[in-house]
């Protein structure tokens, strides 16, 4: 082993002086106003490229990035919630013991990872602990994720206490959370719960867009009166925009 690391080290050191000496001689023909000798190509750059045409073990740049945004400990939170998500006694104690020693942004990476894993149930769980925290404070972001999470895994009864909760602290998501919950209760064949969350969007203090409205128009078509009032709000928000009304056979009407 050392005799053939002897001979790499070596071999290294060969190709760095004949590269050194080529760019030597090659300045000194510019200098000199001499056309600069045609770059010779080495058999030893070969041979030390080859040296790394295997897997050296470590990871690659985006799977090696990825891993540096979450924690050790976090990572280990991540595996033992997964783990005992389906024993509750087991779980609280895993949370008691692990989960609660976790830094601020550790936790907040846990969250972000079981969101994206829709591990919704989980990180429910997670932001209920981080509620409890000294230094939490309402943040519209953190609710819309998990918000949105959950529309999307259709767990519309945790969005509403979620989105209650988000209202007793005065907080107004923005116009992807509406769309999302509102399709996501449409979906649900919660109409009157999707009206609800239009009310809300209402007196949001941002001006309203035209998708939640669009996506209530055609979610909205079995129900001709609540169709027509949304119909009615969207006029007068959107003079300009156009609205496509289908066949009246499509309400019902004969």
């Amino acid at each position: 082993m050392a005799s053939r690391s002897f001979s790499k080290v070596r071999k290294i050191c060969d190709f760095g002086s004949l590269l050194v000496g080529q760019l030597t001689r090659a300045t000194k023909l510019i200098e000199h106003g001499s056309a600069p000798l045609p770059f010779v190509e080495s058999t030893s750059f070969k041979t030390a490229s080859c040296w790394r045409q295997y897997h050296d073990g470590r990871p690659r740049g985006p799977l090696w990035r990825g891993k540096k945004l979450i924690g050790k400990e976090a990572l280990f939170v991540i595996l033992g919630l997964k783990r005992f998500k389906d024993d509750e006694d087991k779980l609280h104690k895993f949370i008691k013991s692990h989960v609660l020693r976790l830094l601020k942004m550790d936790m907040i990476a846990v969250l972000t990872e079981l969101e994206r894993q829709e591990q919704v149930s989980l990180a429910l769980k997670m932001f209920k602990v981080m509620q409890k925290q000294d230094w939490y404070k309402p943040d519209t972001f953190l609710y819309k994720d998990l918000i949105i999470a959950l529309a999307r895994s259709k767990k519309m009864d945790e969005v509403s206490q979620l989105w209650e909760s988000m209202r007793k602290e005065n907080l107004f998501p923005d116009c992807q959370t509406y769309t999302e919950v509102i399709r996501g209760f449409l979906n649900y064949g919660s109409p009157a719960d999707a009206m609800n969350i239009y009310e809300d969007m209402k007196n949001s203090p941002d001006p309203p867009d035209e998708l939640p409205f669009r996506i209530l128009l055609k979610g909205l078509l079995p129900h001709p009166l609540l169709r027509n009032k949304v119909k009615q709000d969207f006029e007068e928000i959107f003079p300009d925009s156009n609205i496509y009304d289908p066949p009246q056979e499509i309400f019902g009407a004969r």
